[in-house]
């Protein structure tokens, strides 16, 4: 690898890990740049400790929300500077898109071909909006919610204006209750989403491979600890058991009152009827890019 690209490499999980230049180097030799790689053999190596999920920020831009009739489109758009991002003319376009996006069902091939105001299509105002700013702008996904006979909630961060920010999620959940009654607890519940950043709702909609692999981490952590196997046996049972819970929704701590599980939260709002999370869905502003 070139001795640019290789400091590069470096500097990016440096700034994703707060781990020294020396054993960034090592690893980023071993895996030859991969930087995905190079996160999990840190971790092998008990280097960096395991977060719930390290977030590789790697662009700017919004994330849009739509809503009509109980149905919800969110999209997120990127640009190259937070400063484009905040132009009048990008927050528009956003907009605008969200919602196309209601309407394509939040298929963003559909989108990206759609008739926009102008009777231009998505794609070729794109180009256009471009080269007006001046910077790589890409409509990186898009997602829908009808859900007809369930109640819908809608949340944005950091926002810039209503329904537009840097962070949004949409949750639907399942009840004999009017949504009237539920404000509260739903932009509750979908901020603790947002802040919390859960996998799945619950430990059975969690695929078996990402708790493979964390567990696959966490014994080779635990290999050379030089204690009793059945004490690390123990340790690490208990640390996957901590991962499902830190990344399953209803098994979170609830961020307002930690000492409470979110599914505790949602038995209090139900009272003698019932709900029930059915789906979230929670973008943020270059997040895994």
């Amino acid at each position: 690898m070139p001795e640019e690209n290789l400091l590069q490499k470096v500097k990016q999980l440096r700034e994703i890990t707060g781990v020294g230049f020396k054993d960034c180097k090592d690893v980023i030799d071993q895996t030859n740049g991969d930087i995905d790689k190079s996160i999990e053999l840190l971790r092998k190596k008990g280097i960096v400790k395991a977060s719930k999920r390290m977030e590789r920020v790697a662009s700017e831009g919004l994330v849009c929300i739509y809503e009509k009739d109980n149905k919800f489109s969110i999209i997120e758009i990127n640009s190259e500077t937070d400063f484009v991002a905040k132009n009048e003319q990008f927050i528009n376009f956003a907009e605008e898109i969200s919602r196309i996006a209601l309407f394509k069902l939040g298929k963003i091939e559909d989108v990206l071909n759609s008739e926009m105001e102008n009777k231009k299509t998505v794609k070729d105002s794109l180009v256009d909006l471009i080269s007006k700013i001046g910077e790589k702008i890409t409509l990186r996904r898009c997602a829908f919610i009808d859900n007809k006979n369930l109640i819908n909630f809608s949340y944005t961060h950091s926002s810039i204006k209503k329904n537009i920010g840097k962070l949004g999620v949409l949750v639907s959940v399942e009840t004999s209750k009017q949504k009237e009654d539920l404000l509260d607890f739903g932009k509750q519940l979908a901020m603790h989403v947002a802040s919390s950043s859960p996998l799945t709702i619950d430990k059975k909609d969690l695929d078996e491979s990402i708790v493979s692999k964390e567990k696959e981490i966490i014994t080779e952590e635990l290999k050379n600890s030089g204690k009793d196997p059945k004490i690390v046996e123990k340790i690490a049972l208990g640390k996957i058991n901590k991962f499902i819970a830190d990344n399953t929704l209803l098994n979170q701590e609830w961020i307002i009152d930690p000492k409470k599980k979110v599914k505790n939260i949602i038995e209090d709002a139900a009272g003698k009827d019932k709900i029930e999370v059915k789906q979230f869905i929670r973008f943020k502003v270059g997040e895994g890019v």
